[in-house]
Parts: C-alpha cells; structure tokens; sequence
C-alpha cells in the first residue's frame, strides 16, 4: 500500500535552499530575498526590522512565502538587470524560456515608497510556459493569524497589525489562508503581480501592466541614474558596483541608517547557536560603510549618516556603558531586546530564531574609533563638519581619553566576559588621533596636549602588552598569545607602518594559522572561549582585511591572487552572507554590509597598487 508523505517525512534539506540561492530587491525601507527557484521566503513589511511576512528561510513550513514558477520542470538562472537591483529569475523549459522581473518600486520620491510595493511581473520569452503562483504570507513572523477575502478581483490578506492587497492581471483563487493562481503564458505574454501593504493612507489599487511597466522602468532609471555617480573605474568594476549597490539597499531611507544585514537568525554554523538579528544600525558597521561610499563618490549616503549621527547618536545620552551604544534601530531607537522564537524551527533546523539583539547593552570600545574616523573622512573629503558636530567629537574625545583602558566585550561580541582586547585599544587610538587631526587641520579648539599624552599612551601599551615575543606578533588581548584577525586594521587605520618588521612578522603568524586558501577565520574559538558553542566559518571581511594588509605590505601579487579566489566565494550575483563554510557555503546573515564594504576598500587599494 502506498503513502503519502507527511511534511516531517521530507528531508529538511530539502525543504531549504542555500543561503547563497538567493538575490535581494528593496524600495530602502525594506527587502525581500527571492530564492533561484522563484520563491521569496524573507520580506518584513514595512520596515527592515518590522516583523516577517514571508519566512520560509527560517521555517519552511510555518514560515510564510510568495511562490511564482514554471508549472513544469526547469533549470533556472538568475541575474540583476545591468546596473540595477532589478532581479531577473529565468526558468529554462522543454517547452520554452520564462522570468519573473521582481522589483520594489523606488523612484526617490516619498510617496509611492510608503506603498511598500512588491511587483512580480512574469513574462514568456520563448515557446510558452504553465506558470503556478501561491501568495502564503504568516504575519508577525509566522505567529499571527489571518484572513483572506476577495474584494472585486483584489486578494486582501488582513492580521491585527497588518493588511496587504495583492493585485494581478490573472485570475486568483483563494484557497484556504492563501491565494493561488495556474495560467499559461505563451511568447510575448506577461502577468503581473503587486502586493501592497494597506492601510488608513493607502487606498486598494490595481496594478495594470501598463502601470507595472511604468514602475519598471523608473525604478531602472533611479538606480542607473544612482549609480552613475561612482568615480571607481578600476579592474573589478561590476563586483565594486555591485556591493554598492547591495550597500545601497541596506540604507534606511528615511534616517539614513544603514543596517548590518537584513535578514535575522541565518546561522553562522548548521546545528550551533551563533544566530543574531543583524537588522539595526551597528555604529561601527555603518561608520565603516560611509568610508567605502566616499570612496566611490557617495556623498550623499555619507551625510545621510552622519545627519542619523548627530540626531540619533552623538547626544552623549546613551546607557551605562558610555555615550553610544554599539547598535541602534533604524529610527533611532536604543532599546532593542532580544528574545527567541521558539516556534520557528531555523533555517534548516538550526534554531534559535532570534528578533532583537543582547548584543546592544555590550560595551564596545572600538566604535568610537569607527565613528570619529568616518566624521574625520567626511570633514577631508565631504564637507566640513558643523560646530556643533565638532563638540560632540570633543565630548566623545574626552571620554575616551578617559575610558579607553578598561576590559570590554570586543568588536566580535564575545559573551565569555571582558578582556583587553588589543583592538579596541588600536579603534580608541584612532578615535583620539582622528580627533586631533581634524583640530589640526582645521584649527578647531580642543586640548590637544591632554589628547596628544592619551593618544601616546595608547600607543606604548599596546606595542608593549599587545605584542607577544613567543608569537612574535601582537595578538587578540593584552598579555595572551592567541592570535586574531581584527589586528589586520592596525596598518589600515595607520596606526603601524605596513613593513614594520613587527608588522610582517604579525602578518606571516595570521598567514600561518588563520588563513585557509586566502580565508581568513576571526580566531580560534577553543583557543580563546567566546562563551558560545561550536565553531564558525571564516570571516568574509577579515579575508578582504587581509587581502588589503597585504597590498599595503608590499605583497601585490599575494593579495592580488588572495582577493580572485574570494570573488569566487561570492554567489551567482557577487553576494555575500557573513561567513564562508569549510565547503565553501555561505554562512550567516545575508546579504552582510561589512563584506561589501571591505570588498570596496580592497579593490581600490589593490586596483591602485597595480597602477
């Protein structure tokens, strides 16, 4: 006698794409992720940080997702429309060649962006194609019910806090919580799909596919027209612009924040429990981005950020750890607490899912670095700072002058317990001695001996605690001999000139134990507890770190071959999560601004050394 097959009797590895089969639309207020198969299984509307509508990423089944493929079997590709975040989703069919175009509307103007739009428009290219639709969206992250009603030939899904309308030029039929659909498209035919968030201000519209084309089109120009102001004409262009632009999706329009990535829980290792919420604005993560947009001639997005800083940040108001907490909401907020979904089972089973992040009440002192370095650059290469910028650098100054040599939790957010990690000392180092140059340079009052005899004593600590004779390297905190990938910034926030023997001595012990096929892991867990379980992949930004150390000691060819193998850990679409498996997988929160950034600031720094 034959079964059927219950949900629990299909492998769950099957029930899950890969982190890395994915490619990312967004209108800079939210994204949404659409898997190679045609399913998007990550969306939180309104807002990066609202909560999910579509989760199927971390539970297959209870989840939530917006499904729209051939009906029949194919092989897929995916691609970005040319110098866009338009996504392109191509089913390769006995019978001919479809793609589904998906795009959030974005045109700069504010209006249409608070629709919060999702448009999928399918077309056949060639032959003709059954196509299958099923919209199953689970609000508040797969924990609140809904209903579903069918208003003229508009589906209006509606929960306690949230409503959508889906809009199609096919019919739909509702079926049970869901809205599904079966047609067939021959050569030259499309059907378009709009879902809409509903509300008091939004009135239920249909989306014709003269209107879809309209929105296509204008969201192609917005981001060409974006993107047309980058100054980078370097050998790895389509990898440096496509980072910019995935940087760009993960900006907050409406404050300028830019989130660490926009997606929570995507574990760092199957079956541990490194799984974080990355969906607010690190301070250091976003200081760091606005140094790779000025790079590239963004100076929009840099004063963007700054304009979050001065509102949100530099009010000298923030907890018990300091004036600043190391991560914010993307409206500003500081209180971000953090709990377990404990009925969502993860992605690929790997639970905890977590919303909110612990990790905010944490002190960090390297984010005063981060920040008063993106200030500094932003002063040089933007445009000069206010004076009432200038006395929140002051107050931020002199609290670090005071403060700098106390134990904290590290720029990887250990929960093992403070130490002296050596670059925390190196970030409050430049936080002091950016200080200063902006004084400098602009004559700007401040007490500068005061900061000149901190900055110095900085210096001496951690080239005399810091250093490590056994290892002949300076190593993760004070008085250890574990070594750690976050003293690759040392030569890049020139703190340590580049061929300092000490230097390259450092850089041949990094090679020697964290480096794997130019790979590069943060540090060794079991040789330095974190206070977590299991092990991790490498590190996507230490690798690109890395690779820049390297150019920066001389070793052009070395980083050159290092920074090729990398692009080829990216995804189909230059995408990257925030690890590397020892496979080769992505691992983590996807897609990771950190990565992009770094990947920026390496191309520019090799690209100029090789003239």
């Amino acid at each position: 006698m034959s079964t059927t097959p219950t949900e629990t009797d299909v492998p769950t590895a099957s029930r899950y794409l890969p982190i890395a089969e994915h490619g990312l639309i967004g209108d800079l207020r939210s994204v949404a992720l659409v898997g190679t198969d045609g399913t998007i299984d990550w969306y939180c509307c309104p807002a990066f940080d609202a909560p999910s509508v579509f989760a199927a990423i971390l539970d297959a089944e209870r989840g939530g997702c917006f499904e729209l493929a051939a009906a029949v079997p194919a092989r897929t590709k995916q691609f970005y429309f040319p110098d866009t975040n338009v996504l392109i989703t191509r089913f390769f069919t006995e019978d001919g060649v479809g793609e589904v175009q998906d795009f959030m509307p974005v045109d700069g103007s504010s209006a249409e962006s608070e629709r919060h739009r999702l448009i999928r428009r399918v077309v056949c290219v060639r032959g003709a194609i059954p196509f299958r639709t099923r919209v199953a969206p689970r609000f508040d992250y797969g924990s609140r019910p809904h209903t579903v009603r069918m208003v003229g030939d508009v589906a209006v899904f509606e929960s306690e806090k949230l409503s959508l309308g889906l809009t199609a030029t096919m019919p739909l039929e509702v079926d049970g919580p869901d809205v599904c659909a079966d047609f067939k498209l021959a050569q030259g035919e499309s059907a378009v799909f709009a879902l809409d968030q509903l509300g008091a201000d939004v009135t239920l519209r249909r989306c014709a596919r003269t209107e879809a084309e309209e929105q296509f089109n204008s969201t192609v120009a917005y981001w060409r027209q974006w993107l047309s102001v980058s100054k980078y004409r370097g050998r790895w262009r389509e990898m440096v612009h496509r980072s910019a632009l995935t940087l760009k999706l993960l900006t907050y329009a409406p404050t300028g924040a830019i989130v660490a990535a926009p997606t929570t829980s995507l574990p760092e290792q199957l079956g541990g429990e490194r799984n974080w919420d990355y969906r607010y604005v690190w301070v250091r993560d976003a200081a760091f981005c606005v140094y790779a947009m000025l790079r590239l001639g963004f100076t929009g997005e840099a004063e963007a950020f700054m304009k979050f800083l001065t509102e949100h940040v530099s009010r000298g108001d923030g907890c018990h750890t300091g004036p600043l907490q190391i991560m914010y909401g993307i409206d500003g907020r500081t209180d971000l607490p953090e709990r377990e979904l404990d009925h969502l089972e993860g992605h690929l089973g790997s639970a905890p899912v977590r919303v909110g992040n612990a990790a905010s009440d944490q002190l960090q002192l390297d984010i005063y670095g981060a920040v008063i370095d993106s200030i500094y650059l932003f002063d040089k290469w933007a445009k000069p700072i206010s004076s009432d910028q200038w006395d929140d650098v002051c107050a931020l100054v002199e609290w670090v002058c005071e403060h700098w040599d106390q134990p904290d939790e590290g720029v990887w957010e250990t929960r093992g317990g403070r130490k002296n990690f050596l670059y925390s000392r190196l970030m409050c180092w430049v936080a002091i001695e950016r200080g200063i140059r902006m004084a400098n340079r602009r004559g700007l009052p401040a007490d500068l001996p005061h900061w000149q005899a901190c900055r110095d004593t900085i210096y001496r600590r951690i080239m005399s605690r810091g250093w490590s004779e056994r290892r002949q390297a300076f190593v993760q905190h004070e008085d250890s001999d574990v070594l750690d990938a976050a003293v690759l910034m040392m030569p890049l926030a020139k703190f340590i000139a580049p061929t300092d023997p000490k230097w390259l001595s450092t850089l041949d012990a990094l090679t020697e134990d964290l480096v794997s096929d130019s790979l590069v892991y943060r540090y060794d867990p079991q040789a330095s507890p974190d206070g977590l379980r299991g092990d991790e992949g490498t590190f996507s930004i230490c690798s690109f770190w890395y690779v820049e150390a390297m150019v920066r000691a001389g070793r052009v060819d070395e980083a050159r071959l290092a920074f090729e193998k990398m692009l080829t850990y990216a995804n189909h679409l230059g995408l990257y999560a925030e690890e590397i498996s020892h496979t080769g997988e992505q691992q983590g929160n996807f897609p990771q601004a950190f990565t992009h950034l770094a990947l920026i600031s390496a191309a520019f720094n090799l690209d100029r050394a090789l003239g």
